[in-house]
């Protein structure tokens, strides 16, 4: 592996081999989702607390203060909507030129492994690492469902991982699921665990957060379980005491409740 290549991973993933990535990439898909119409307000009080961002080129040139010091992991698939006939039909947005000029860490990208454009999306996933090998970026790989969320079992995951891996992903995203270390015992590189849709409680977030880590994965990109929390910064605060900190889930709550009582004063 290139020293750049190597400097970039280090970049997301710490001394401690773990990393909470966030994303507020949901819009190039959902549109203004809740709590996120305006990116730059929600970042500002969350952003010192994640180890990299994970954000399209028109956000990150509109939202993201020029001066952060937070990495920048860049999406670069696209082209669907949530309205449209099927989200799995995408295609690669950006350039590689593009990825180097907005100095991003890593790039992302989503595969649909199953889908009517199981094909194109690997492929999409393919090429783009071919480019990206070129310029020492690494490139992330998102295990995404679609609408389709009951595909979210340890079978399937394991699938999509491997494949990603296989095709030269240096970090796969995917979604926590029962026996979830099957699907990291059969992923040659390193996984973070995806959030999906906002759980009902904080705790909830915090057991299959550590049950993930305690199973093998590197870390968390979460999104909507953070920023749509009442106290984003007190959920920011919790998990990356379990990620960094080895806290459990009632650990990770007192650390909740007392930054969220803190907030209040």
């Amino acid at each position: 592996m290139d020293w750049g290549m190597k400097n970039r991973l280090s970049q997301i993933i710490k001394d401690d081999g773990k990393c909470m990535l966030l994303p507020i990439d949901h819009g190039y898909f959902l549109g203004p989702t809740s709590k996120l119409e305006k990116p730059g307000e929600t970042i500002k009080p969350i952003l010192q607390y994640a180890d990299a961002l994970f954000v399209t080129r028109g956000v990150l040139r509109s939202c993201v203060p020029h001066d952060s010091n937070v990495p920048i992991i860049l999406r670069v698939s696209g082209g669907t909507s949530v309205v449209g006939k099927d989200l799995a039909n995408e295609g690669i947005t950006t350039s590689i030129k593009e990825v180097i000029k907005l100095n991003a860490a890593a790039v992302g990208l989503s595969i649909f492994v199953g889908s009517d454009y199981e094909h194109q999306t690997l492929m999409n996933l393919a090429n783009l690492v071919n480019e990206a090998e070129e310029y020492g970026i690494p490139v992330m790989a998102v295990t995404a469902v679609g609408k389709e969320l009951e595909k979210r079992d340890a079978r399937y995951l394991s699938l999509c991982c491997r494949i990603a891996a296989e095709l030269g992903a240096k970090v796969v995203k995917t979604y926590w699921c029962e026996n979830f270390d099957k699907v990291v015992n059969g992923c040659p590189v390193p996984v973070v665990i995806a959030g999906g849709p906002k759980t009902d409680t904080e705790l909830e977030t915090m057991e299959f957060v550590y049950d993930g880590m305690q199973k093998g994965a590197i870390g968390v990109n979460l999104g909507r379980n953070i920023w749509q929390n009442e106290h984003p910064v007190a959920m920011a605060k919790a998990l990356r005491a379990i990620i960094h900190k080895k806290a459990a889930p009632k650990e990770a709550m007192d650390i909740y409740n007392e930054t969220k009582q803190k907030g209040k004063k």
